[in-house]
């Protein structure tokens, strides 16, 4: 668990409700500030509000824009930040941003966790 003063933030875009409500719950309570989208197009909405230092995705999300998409403007809007695909989707590494991690669902909590503590240095 983080115990420094810094806020950290991570918008997490999942469109089943409950897998969204588990990352959001299991982020909080390690000390993440979480937004949360169901959509990429609700996601990419939220770019410009904000600063966030980590993304957590699904790659397949209704609407025209899928996670590979909310990946690369994500990337492009905060150059250095960390992306995390959490997907039952094949991982396709040539569509990935650079660096980021794949894990496959169901996803493993202790596993995320630690990544996610370790992509932002904590």
């Amino acid at each position: 668990m983080h115990t420094g003063n810094i806020i950290r933030r991570v918008l997490v875009v999942e469109d089943e409700w409950v897998v969204r409500m588990d990352l959001v719950d299991e982020l909080q309570a390690a000390g993440w500030t979480v937004s949360e989208a169901a959509t990429g197009e609700v996601a990419l909405a939220m770019l410009p509000e904000g600063r966030f230092d980590l993304l957590v995705t699904d790659i397949r999300l209704p609407g025209r824009l899928d996670g590979w998409h909310v990946a690369q403007a994500f990337r492009e809007t905060f150059p250095p930040a960390p992306v995390i695909y959490v997907s039952a989707n094949p991982d396709l590494p040539h569509r990935r941003v650079a660096d980021s991690v794949f894990m496959d669902k169901p996803c493993d909590m202790v596993r995320l966790l630690a990544t996610c503590e370790k992509l932002a240095g904590g």
